[in-house]
């Protein structure tokens, strides 16, 4: 690996390649799905909507539709079957499944807490499972692959009303650091997403000014182009991003100091 070459093998043409995304029937997944599908790709969709996922495969010819939840084990490995069965191999695995409820300290909730782990987190470690020996396999076969983990910028550093949010995500970046070192020298890639404000159902919810706020479409296209670069992180939109990774390079006073004055109402 160069120290300044591409960190992944880049994904520029997608003609037949095949893409499986995970948490695909609103939002970021969604548009990623048509996008993909629009450039050729053989285009997968994965989740517990199902009906959301039939109206989509209607209306993209080719597309399969992989009803699941991630909780479930068995499920998540029928599908992998399902798709090397289908294809023979699975270029790109896109984990977008999320939940996301606003959360701080004076109204905690456990139950949600948890549930922001299970989707989140316990999700992508329930995908590994069934994908990792179906990766292994490829990269044996000098077929490659490449697995995309969609986490957030509140994962980079504690915001307001992150309490639950931010350490799942938190959690699914340190994942994909720890994947990048393991499964790279295989001739693998492992990319990790973080997006800013994007418009979804998810965000739809917030009751403050969302700055920089993007639509699917816009983050699914900034995506694409991440990977083209062969990029590990990928962070949209970059003026509002940027800011944010700053915070990791600040000392734990003027980090506490800045970030105590966004009140969001």
């Amino acid at each position: 690996m160069s120290l300044f070459g591409p960190l992944n093998p880049p994904l520029r043409h997608w003609r037949q390649r095949v893409v499986w995304i995970v948490g695909a029937s609103s939002g970021i997944g969604q548009a990623l799905a048509h996008a993909l599908h629009q450039q050729g790709a053989q285009v997968a969709v994965s989740a517990r909507n199902a009906a959301s996922l039939e109206q989509f495969v209607n209306s993209h010819p080719g597309a399969l539709a992989l009803p699941l939840d991630v909780g479930d084990v068995a499920m998540l490995r029928a599908a992998v079957r399902a798709l090397a069965a289908r294809h023979g191999r699975i270029d790109l695995t896109v984990f977008c499944a999320g939940h996301y409820r606003a959360m701080q300290a004076g109204s905690f909730d456990l139950a949600d807490a948890r549930r922001h782990m299970d989707i989140n987190y316990t999700g992508a470690l329930n995908l590994l499972d069934a994908l990792l020996p179906q990766l292994r396999a490829q990269a044996q076969a000098a077929q490659g692959g490449h697995l995309s983990l969609v986490s957030s910028v509140a994962g980079l550093r504690a915001l307001p009303q992150s309490l639950a949010y931010g350490p799942s995500k938190a959690a699914l970046t340190h994942l994909g650091e720890a994947l990048y070192l393991d499964l790279v020298p295989l001739g693998l890639g492992v990319s990790v997403v973080h997006p800013g404000f994007v418009a979804t159902p998810l965000t739809a919810a917030n009751r403050f000014h969302m700055p920089a706020l993007m639509q699917p479409p816009a983050a699914a296209q900034a995506m694409l182009e991440g990977w083209a670069k062969g990029q590990f992180e990928l962070h949209f939109p970059r003026r509002f991003t940027h800011v944010l990774k700053a915070l990791r390079l600040l000392p734990y006073r003027l980090y506490f100091a800045l970030v105590k004055r966004i009140k969001p109402s």
